[in-house]
């Protein structure tokens, strides 16, 4: 099966998640271990389209298109349990700079909202769509709205 290319997911407006089993934060770098192999994207309307890439195949198309995350890095909500037990904590980051080796997946991130935990549990990540990171529409837009409200 052909993965999908960086021109279907621009022209979906796909979203990205990626998820792991264990989080790690050092100095402007995240480390997402034992990330799934395969990274999933999801759309709205008017296409609502799901689906599954590989995390490598995710990491090989970052640069590609005219929008690409290399030339508009994407914002991200970082959502992890508390080593406590207590509700999911998150914190809204730009990412850049993916490196896929092996089960580790880490980015260089600038935090905008929230604070990064020096070691977690289990990790989702949730990525803005190509060519959209600053959208009102934005998984971190959408956090920053919720925020405010309260």
């Amino acid at each position: 099966m052909a993965e999908i290319s960086e021109a279907d997911l621009g022209e979906i407006e796909a979203l990205f998640v990626q998820t792991a089993s264990g989080f790690e934060s050092v100095d402007s770098r995240i480390t997402l271990r034992g990330v799934s192999p395969s990274t999933l994207y999801f759309s709205d309307r008017p296409r609502r389209e799901v689906g599954h890439i590989s995390s490598q195949h995710f990491v090989d198309i970052w640069g590609d298109g005219e929008n690409s995350f290399a030339i508009d890095p994407p914002n991200a909500v970082v959502s992890f349990l508390s080593a406590d037990g207590e509700p999911p904590e998150d914190a809204v980051v730009v990412v850049t700079d993916p490196q896929l080796e092996g089960d580790s997946l880490s980015y260089a991130i600038d935090v905008l909202e929230g604070t990064m935990p020096a070691r977690s549990g289990p990790v989702s990540l949730f990525i803005d769509p190509m060519g959209r990171p600053l959208s009102p529409m934005s998984v971190a837009g959408v956090r920053r709205r919720e925020r405010r409200r309260l």
